[in-house]
């Protein structure tokens, strides 16, 4: 057996193992992220607020309602919307690499992220701000941008119009958030700023109730689409041979991100580089079967993305970085290494 069909094979017969740790250190992770912070709650203490055990003294008993009251309506849904949107975003991204083919495309690499910006930034400015006006701005902005792509992109054959298309609608969404930044006066800058650093800090039950359902159900179809991904890597002529309609495959595949990716940026801002460290880490450990991949995509982004919430809020207490920064301190320099990497094989 040749040197590369054994290290498929290996790798084939350890993502079993590798999906349980992730699944492990998951859990792990977010037990942590849910006693630590600004009130640090001990992990003895965890089991008895959940099930609303009964305090001893008076004085526990009042620290257990404290706790209690912090790790409910504060912790949970935020530890839960975290690990949500990480593997919603990991997911995505490594649809778009398989679809382009391409180990450092990302779900904005098609303006999703940048008409969600838009959206947004229009809504601070141009109106009088609050979530429910700037997160269904925010969320037609990223709508429209991938329309606009893909319509304008398959006018050009394979997915080269579509990545031009992208990045036109990239740079016109980043002049004109730099016009409504001209034009915003101080309070609006600093909702911009914020906006832009991107932040979970708004997690709730609600809000985890009305996104979760669907950005679950629609990472949940795209890892059923694992064949047409496998396909893709062979390239299109082959994808089409093996009797794929490539067109609709495409439009499918990017509108199940922008739906995905829109109501995400809606609610938490700019936060990038997890649905492009993550694919690429696990395609690293597991090869490029998408059978396997996004399963562990799914996990992946979870954990990394409840770390880095966990990392925001107990870097600097009382006071939380935005989580968009730590991402992109992690997510930057591996961006690099990405490049220095590929210029090495040719």
């Amino acid at each position: 057996m040749p040197w590369r069909d054994r290290e498929r094979a290996s790798k084939a017969a350890r993502a079993p193992l590798a999906l349980l740790a992730l699944a492990l250190a998951l859990a792990a992770v977010m037990l942590a992220a849910s006693a630590s912070g600004a009130v640090e709650i001990p992990l003895r203490a965890l089991p008895g607020l959940l099930w609303g055990a009964p305090a001893g003294s008076a004085a526990q008993g009042g620290a257990d309602a404290l706790w209690r009251n912090v790790l409910i309506d504060i912790r949970l849904p935020r530890v839960a919307f975290a690990a949500v949107a990480g593997a919603a975003l990991a997911v995505s991204g490594a649809a778009m690499q398989a679809l382009f083919r391409n180990p450092l495309a990302e779900p904005g690499l098609i303006g999703i992220s940048a008409g969600g910006a838009l959206g947004a930034v229009s809504a601070i400015v141009l109106t009088s701000g609050g979530f429910w006006v700037l997160a269904p701005a925010a969320f037609a902005g990223s709508l429209l941008a991938t329309f606009c792509a893909y319509v304008l992109g398959r006018r050009v054959p394979g997915v080269a119009g579509l990545l031009l298309a992208g990045i036109a609608i990239n740079a016109v969404a980043g002049s004109m958030i730099g016009l409504f930044t001209f034009i915003a006066n101080d309070a609006q800058l600093r909702d911009l700023t914020f906006w832009s650093m991107g932040s979970l800090a708004g997690a709730n039950w609600k809000l985890l109730a009305f996104l979760a359902p669907w950005v679950l159900a629609m990472s949940w179809w795209l890892m059923r689409q694992w064949r047409v991904m496998n396909a893709l890597l062979l390239g299109e002529r082959e994808a089409q041979h093996l009797g794929y309609a490539l067109k609709r495959v495409r439009a499918r595949l990017v509108l199940a991100c922008a739906l995905i990716v829109g109501p995400l940026v809606a609610a938490t801002g700019g936060i990038g580089f997890v649905g492009l460290v993550v694919p690429h880490l696990v395609r690293m450990t597991l090869g490029a079967n998408h059978r396997w991949l996004l399963p562990a995509c799914v996990i992946g982004g979870a954990l990394a993305l409840t770390l880095a919430d966990w990392l925001s809020r107990v870097a600097v207490v009382p006071a939380e970085l935005p989580i968009g920064l730590v991402t992109s301190l992690v997510g930057g320099p591996f961006f690099l290494w990405l490049l220095a990497r590929g210029r090495r094989r040719f």
